[in-house]
């Protein structure tokens, strides 16, 4: 078959399409054909270099695809050959097959096709763990998502309606805004010109969010917990604004408030599992309604990869950017 490799650690031209070994599936895996993936941060940092898939794992970038499945592993059952899926990956996504554990795949959800539903499982899988499982969302509390256009912000917004919380988000630009708007957040902040905790505590009446989903990790850390309420919550998922900041303990003390930091990628194959039976329980109806749908920016060959990177390195992108497979 044929991948995306990376021999190199470098810029978008570092993405090489290439012959590679066909993936054989193991104890408890099924094998797919892969129809297309979907780019993440994270396969950005693995390009870079700062990001290495866990030991023993496919060496390809992409953490999701949607495809059929061609062939089962022992001990699989649940699953059969045709069926058409999408599946929560530690890697191999930007390849023409790709062998997953059967506890990480999810039926195509009805409405969906099966293209786009290669948006879904990262962003699925990430905001109803840290958002619902971890940081435990309640109904009339308050939501700030940081980077509410990309695809975890435009997933985030539209759960965090469906259970009835009141949701702010932060973009770049008035346009970015006012595609969350469509998804239906509630406060519009634009970080290049307005200070988040102002206009949040404004919103709120001062009170502040009640959960905050962070990207940018040491650069808002402060900020973040000045915006939190009391008893809130601060989820990090991604570290854009560096690793390294200083925490005001006794502000944290005062709010009665907790700091969460938590990966996908590298947790035990039990609690993927865990969280792909949840997403399947409480959000695949949600998709399936119409009351939650995948945003999907735009879809490249996935040959382009280089191109489909420089486009989330942009950040011209509204939601997911697809790679389609040849």
């Amino acid at each position: 078959m044929h991948a995306i490799t990376i021999p190199e650690a470098g810029g978008p031209e570092a993405l090489v399409w290439a012959e590679v070994p066909d993936p054989v599936p193991g104890e408890g895996e099924v094998l797919v054909e892969v129809v297309a993936s979907a780019v993440n941060r994270a396969d950005v940092l693995q390009r870079q270099g700062f990001y290495n898939p866990p030991p023993g794992t496919s060496p390809y970038p992409g953490l999701e695809c949607a495809g059929r499945i061609t062939a089962l592993g022992p001990g699989v059952s649940g699953w059969s050959v045709g069926d058409e899926v999408c599946a929560l990956l530690v890697g191999g996504g930007y390849a023409q097959r790709v062998a997953v554990p059967a506890g990480q795949l999810l039926p195509v959800p009805k409405g969906v096709d099966l293209v786009t539903a290669a948006a879904l499982p990262e962003v699925a899988c990430t905001v109803w763990s840290n958002i619902f499982m971890i940081a435990h969302l309640r109904p009339g509390e308050t939501l700030l998502v940081h980077g509410g256009a990309s695809g975890i912000g435009t997933m985030a917004i539209q759960l965090a309606k469906a259970v009835g919380a009141k949701v702010a988000v932060t973009a770049g630009s008035p346009e970015k805004l006012a595609r969350c708007a469509e998804l239906g957040a509630d406060v519009l902040i634009d970080y290049r010109t307005q200070d988040f905790v102002e206009e949040l505590h404004k919103a709120t009446g001062g009170a502040g969010a009640d959960v905050i989903l962070d990207i940018m990790g040491a650069k808002y850390l402060d900020r973040n917990v000045q915006a939190l309420a009391v008893s809130g919550r601060l989820v990090v998922i991604g570290l854009q604004g560096g690793v390294k900041a200083e925490l005001n303990l006794g502000a944290l003390l005062a709010k009665r408030a907790a700091v969460l930091a938590t990966t996908l990628r590298a947790r035990p194959l039990q609690e993927k599992a865990a969280i792909v039976a949840a997403v399947r329980e409480h959000v695949w109806p949600l998709v399936e309604g119409g009351t939650v749908r995948p945003v999907v920016d735009r879809t490249l060959p996935m040959t382009e990869a280089a191109k489909a990177h420089r486009v989330l390195e942009s950040g011209a992108h509204v939601g997911k950017v697809l790679l389609l497979a040849p």
